[in-house]
């Protein structure tokens, strides 16, 4: 299946000359859009919680800044960088009051449109970019004359029929254009991105460390041994796959732990691991998972605090805390 990729040359900034952006949020994200499209020469308000903690460092940023809903209420095309559980109430409280078929929704994850959590009235366009990188990187690669590769997805075009082009638009002024914008769904980004958070990323390489630490701790090993073994060497593989990929990595660790990797590896993640993670990308594309998180943060998120705690409780994270304290590059 073949993707559909746009650069420089595919977008019209002129579609956001003369028009007002709001971005709700001032977070990493937040900041980033923000800053890039103002330096863009794009009319940008900043939307917060009055005199929140972010409401003084977008001002000492040199941005305007106002409630949600004055900044939505003013906007031509209203960019959600709020955290995905605080849209829909933000949405509902600030913008839906006076949204109307001349303004285009824009968010950076799925979630909340993918999910009916934000359902807006057809005439409205709504779309997404979705920078594959931090905030900070978005913000350092564009002032470097670079860009962060992005997502684009449109959910609806809107009475204007131009929301996908308002969306180039953006990613241009964001410096996305500049590295790439590739085409995907609402469906696709939500679906593959909390898979690749669950049961890759976050989830299956924090629970396969603990495992190993603990494996070897059991077995009667220092702590230590296994904190360095199982967590701290993980940055090394990790950032050479980052620059080139599994070949590239392999190609720089030795020949007995290429050996291990490729006869001891498939034992790891064998047929089980490969079924739960079906069963954990059935959850996500039944809408359980996203029902289930919508719930916890209703009840105030018991379960996740819980967990957190828990977490945080691990022997894992008292002898990283000590260990750290003698890698003194890590304080600079």
């Amino acid at each position: 299946m073949s993707i559909k990729v746009y650069y420089e040359q595919d977008a019209d900034p002129s579609l956001l000359r003369d028009k007002r952006v709001a971005i709700l949020g001032y977070g990493s994200q937040g900041r980033a859009h923000a800053l890039n499209l103002h330096d863009s020469g794009v009319e940008v308000v900043v939307g917060l919680r009055p005199e929140g903690a972010s409401w003084q460092r977008a001002k000492e940023d040199g941005l305007e800044v106002a409630s949600c809903a004055e900044a939505a209420q003013n906007a031509d095309l209203i960019a959600f960088l709020v955290p995905d559980s605080q849209q829909a109430k933000v949405y509902q409280e600030s913008v839906e009051p006076t949204l109307s078929g001349k303004q285009t929704l824009l968010f950076a994850h799925g979630f909340n449109v993918h999910y009916h959590q934000i359902v807006p009235p057809a005439e409205v366009g709504v779309v997404m970019i979705a920078p594959k990188g931090p905030g900070n990187l978005v913000r350092k690669l564009f002032q470097d004359g670079q860009g962060v590769p992005c997502l684009l997805a449109v959910a609806q075009q809107g009475s204007s029929g131009q929301a996908k082009a308002t969306a180039l638009a953006y990613g241009h002024a964001l410096g996305g254009t500049r590295a790439g914008i590739i085409e995907t769904s609402f469906k696709e980004e939500t679906e593959t991105d909390l898979f690749g958070e669950q049961a890759v990323l976050c989830g299956g390489v924090t629970a396969l460390i603990k495992a190993g630490f603990e494996t070897l701790v059991e077995a009667g090993y220092a702590p230590e041994m296994a904190y360095f073994e199982c967590l701290n060497e993980m940055k090394l593989i990790v950032d050479l796959i980052y620059q080139g990929g599994m070949a590239h990595m392999r190609s720089f660790i030795s020949e007995t732990a290429k050996y291990g990797d490729v006869t001891r590896g498939p034992c790891i993640v064998d047929d089980h691991v490969r079924a739960t993670m079906k069963e954990i990308l059935s959850d996500i594309q039944s809408g359980k998972f996203a029902r289930e998180w919508v719930l916890e943060n209703q009840a105030n998120k018991p379960v996740y605090n819980a967990l957190l705690r828990r977490e945080a409780q691990h022997p894992i994270e008292e002898v990283g805390q000590r260990l750290r304290a003698m890698m003194g590059w890590l304080k600079k």
